[in-house]
């Protein structure tokens, strides 16, 4: 595992990770919640929080649960179902964080008490100042809404420096590098370009909610969990998407 120097200090104080619920399979896919990936993950954030980074999670549900497209199934009942499947993956995190030393707590948007403490904000941000590390699940607890703009929105209420996103995708492209080999990589975007390109990398609320609120957010692969530490301290990794007027397109 390679890290940055002990010497360098973090970029940032408190930070919100969204994790892909997808990327959790791990790379064959083969597995619901890969344990490989999962302590991955939870070696790169113990990582971050012995640098003295506070740190706040929320986990997707796509390795269990895509929602009710093309199922013909009511999709308030289909999101529903989406929080209680962020709940199993927030759960399998905490179990890897606990077994690496950090003291962890699952909070959900819908009470479910004999197994996580509800969501209150003031409860999760003493957490985050006492040095322990928060995977919040169920979203925002409410349906239409997905696990980004759920990022995003608690980002704000607590306070972190910046969302950092950790999907299948590396980057922000200038065009599908799936389809365009030659597809530039962009470093640093504005919160425009996402929204007037409709680019799916982030939901156009989550992206309205980050532009108006002035939340940076950092793109990046979870393929390799150390990207989370190299974006703490600030490596060029990934894209930024913030309020700027020098972006690479």
């Amino acid at each position: 595992m390679e890290y940055i120097d002990n010497s360098s200090k973090p970029k940032y104080k408190r930070i919100l990770i969204k994790l892909s619920g997808e990327a959790l399979k791990g790379i064959d896919g083969n597995s619901i919640i890969d344990e490989k990936i999962i302590d991955k993950i939870g070696r790169a954030v113990s990582r971050c929080h012995e640098l003295g980074v506070e740190v706040a999670i929320i986990v997707g549900a796509g390795n269990i649960w895509r929602g009710a497209s093309g199922t013909g199934m009511d999709r308030t009942r289909a999101d529903h179902m989406g929080m209680l499947a962020t709940t199993i993956n927030a759960l399998a995190l905490q179990d890897a964080f606990i077994r690496l030393g950090m003291e962890t707590r699952v909070m959900t948007a819908i009470s479910m008490q004999e197994i996580a403490e509800p969501y209150i904000r003031n409860r999760a941000v003493h957490h985050l100042d006492h040095g322990r590390v928060i995977i919040f699940g169920c979203g925002i607890g409410n349906p239409f809404f997905t696990t980004d703009t759920a990022a995003v929105m608690r980002a704000a209420e607590i306070g972190a420096d910046i969302v950092i996103l950790a999907k299948n995708i590396d980057a922000v492209y200038d065009s599908d590098p799936r389809r365009n080999r030659g597809a530039k990589k962009l470093d640093v975007v504005d919160y425009k370009y996402i929204l007037n390109n409709e680019l799916t990398v982030i939901d156009s609320t989550a992206a309205s909610f980050s532009k108006d609120n002035n939340i940076p957010l950092l793109i990046c692969a979870l393929r390799d969990p150390d990207n989370i530490v190299r974006a703490v301290m600030g490596e060029k990794i990934g894209t930024l998407v913030t309020h700027t007027n020098n972006m690479n397109t």
